[in-house]
């Protein structure tokens, strides 16, 4: 039997997965996807959103392509890893993520069929084109210029793509070195850690989606204090050190997690980074 199950729970409530069910809105998340979302909506063109690793940026895009879900008018395309080696292998995988078919396959023409496209459905069809981009920080200067090139196409009004990219801070020195680039973000926001009471709740919320019925506490006071205090509250690592923690006391045969289980995990971890 799976371990939530023998605590009450009906389904894993720490996985590391980018599951919108699971998403905690800290202050730091709920700001950045309320102005993710009236950023697009007023077609303001690049967003970029910047975490360490672990703060939810996967999570937030997830979240981000939910809330537009079921509005037609709004296309989305995606890039998970855009470690792409040249140009013609990042505008290869655009044309194919928006189902564009070019007349030819060389560079120039896919920027042609980009910029056809998007003034097919941007102006013609007043449809909002989405791309947005995970690991930002990947992208080299060769394609940061092809999304500089692309956000170039606008009406007297509003940008034809919309861009949103999620990035280590890494991504930054690289933009600055593209002239103009900077001066195409039209949203730029830092999603931070979570604070004491924010890390308790998040594990509340959690065990509340999992379908724990919150009659005893799995957590105590203690415990979750020394799950921040080491998280530095970073929500992967907090549902990393969640998960462990449950399996523990049901290997242990123990009704909760206290300071003692935190310390000893605290414990293993340093030892083995050492």
């Amino acid at each position: 039997m799976s371990y939530f199950k023998v605590l009450g729970l009906k389904r894993e409530p720490f996985s590391t997965s980018p599951d919108p069910e699971f998403f905690y809105h800290s202050v730091s998340h709920e700001t950045a996807l309320k102005r993710l979302e009236i950023a697009i909506r007023l077609r303001r063109g690049l967003s970029l959103i910047v975490g360490d690793v672990g703060t939810g940026k996967t999570t937030l895009s997830r979240m981000l392509l939910q809330i537009f879900r079921d509005e037609p008018d709004f296309i989305f395309g995606m890039i998970l890893d855009p470690s792409f080696k040249s140009e013609f292998q990042f505008l290869s995988s655009l044309v194919k993520i928006f189902n564009i078919t070019p007349t030819f396959k060389s560079t120039l023409d896919f920027k042609e069929a980009l910029e056809g496209y998007l003034f097919q459905k941007g102006v013609e069809e007043n449809k909002t084109v989405i791309l947005l981009i995970d690991e930002g920080q990947k992208l080299n200067s060769e394609n940061l210029e092809v999304l500089r090139t692309l956000l170039n196409y606008e009406t007297n009004e509003y940008k034809l793509l919309q861009l949103v990219i999620m990035s280590q801070i890494e991504l930054l020195p690289k933009i600055k070195r593209i002239r103009n680039f900077v001066d195409r973000v039209s949203l730029k926001y830092t999603i931070n850690p979570l604070d004491e009471d924010e890390t308790r709740e998040m594990i509340s919320f959690r065990l509340r989606q999992a379908g724990f019925d919150g009659q005893n506490n799995l957590f105590t006071q203690e415990a979750i204090k020394l799950i921040y205090q080491y998280s530095q509250g970073y929500p992967r690592r907090i549902a990393m050190i969640c998960h462990d923690a449950l399996e523990t006391i049901v290997m242990r045969e123990k009704t909760f997690v206290d300071e003692e289980i935190i310390g000893e995990f605290i414990a293993n971890e340093k030892e083995y980074l050492t």
